[in-house]
């Protein structure tokens, strides 16, 4: 029974490992969407390049960092319990790659291509698991020190915080650091308007991330005798709040109402363990709102030129899910307990502080080093040919 519980463990966390690993398509055609079409290569390169090199930081620095496990051993250790370690780190890899896939979303049409490679490798072998770590695998005794002042450990099921609010605020540096792109803001105070590229390829991208968002909650029980269909439910109802809301304050816009969802999705993953459906649907309409008026208030007013609004949508909404779990995680409110509003706050504000100082250490170097940005007539032409020499639809002589 032991051999077939650890089969069964090995299988259910390989399965969502999977599911998010296919949610990196769905970052991708979300950007490609929304970007111009001179910059849609690029945002498909990055993403996939982006992976690879996730992979290799994770696999030799991130995952020590993290939970103090290393590879180095022989194959036959590292298979011990039907290699159930080694799925757990690539499950866990596509969460820690996730982080340069929602950057990139911030940072597309004026980036350089490799600056950009250096900075995911730095990122994910040292800045997010280190807090990672100190959520996830109670390092440093940073959670023990919170349960100890506020009487519950810091409480983060799936990523609000540790995933999508540091992924937003690490954005959040790079957009600052790298400036608008040129011709988005006139002298004047004028907004140049960049509408998206394909809403097709903005919807699919917003699909392919719901249903892969599945996995990524419902999964990172990461044993099978712990999974809990709350936890599905829960991750529904957030993603209908977040449309419905998305829809109704964005006015029936087609990238608010597909990026709507992903809000709702973003904010449930904390507390999805310990809520009630209601306050999921609560929550994701929250988020969902939240989004779109903070996306145009950053890009309108705040002239912050974040291309998919991933500040708004990982960054804000990651940190309201945060705080949510500490409100309808309480008994009171129809949840099953067990969190405390002081130790979300704490918690969440330390997730924001670890990746502003790490964004901006980590691309203020590389800016001072090797330059962030493409120059003007590199930017003009676009990504793709400046950097790939290619266009996504190119002219054959027929």
């Amino acid at each position: 029974m032991e051999n077939y519980q650890a089969g069964s463990d090995v299988l259910f966390i390989l399965l969502g490992a999977i599911m998010v690993l296919a949610m990196h398509a769905g970052f991708a055609f979300l950007e490609v969407g929304t970007v111009r079409e001179k910059n849609q290569v690029n945002a498909l390169v990055k993403i996939i390049a982006d992976f690879a090199m996730s992979t290799i930081a994770y696999f030799f620095i991130g995952f020590s960092v993290a939970y103090g496990v290393d590879f180095f051993s022989g194959a036959q250790v590292l298979s011990a319990k039907h290699g159930y370690e080694l799925v757990k780190f690539f499950f866990l890899l596509t969460f820690a790659a996730a982080i340069p896939a929602i950057i990139s979303g911030g940072i597309a049409e004026r980036a350089r291509f490799n600056p950009q490679l250096l900075a995911t490798f730095v990122l994910v072998a040292a800045v997010y698991p280190f807090f990672e770590g100190i959520t996830w695998n109670g390092n440093y005794g940073v959670q023990s020190w919170i349960e100890a002042t506020t009487g519950a450990a810091f409480h983060d099921f799936a990523g609000s915080v540790v995933v999508h609010a540091m992924g937003g605020w690490i954005a959040l540096t790079a957009v600052l650091l790298l400036g608008p792109r040129h011709g988005r803001y006139t002298r004047e105070g004028g907004v140049t308007a960049h509408p998206p590229s394909s809403i097709p390829f903005l919807a699919l991208g917003a699909w392919i991330l719901s249903v892969g968002w599945f996995g990524f909650n419902v999964m990172s029980a990461q044993t099978i005798d712990a999974v809990s269909g709350l936890v599905a439910a829960n991750s529904l109802m957030a993603m209908v709040g977040g449309i419905l809301a998305a829809l109704f304050v964005g006015r029936n816009d087609p990238g608010f109402v597909h990026n709507g969802p992903l809000a709702g999705l973003v904010a449930i993953c904390a507390g999805s363990d310990v809520m009630h459906p209601l306050g999921a649907l609560t929550t994701g309409a929250v988020a969902g709102a939240l989004f779109v008026w903070l996306f145009t208030l950053t890009q309108n007013r705040w002239k912050i030129d974040d291309v998919l609004g991933v500040w708004p949508l990982h960054g804000l909404c990651g940190a309201w899910g945060g705080i949510a779990c500490g409100i309808f995680g309480s008994q009171s409110l129809g949840g099953l307990g067990g969190v405390s509003m002081g130790a979300q706050l704490i918690g969440t504000a330390l997730g924001i502080g670890v990746a502003l100082i790490g964004g901006f250490i980590t691309y203020g170097a590389i800016k001072l080093l090797m330059g962030l940005r493409l120059d003007q007539e590199e930017e003009f032409r676009g990504a793709d040919l400046s950097i790939h020499h290619i266009t996504a639809t190119p002219e054959f002589d027929r």
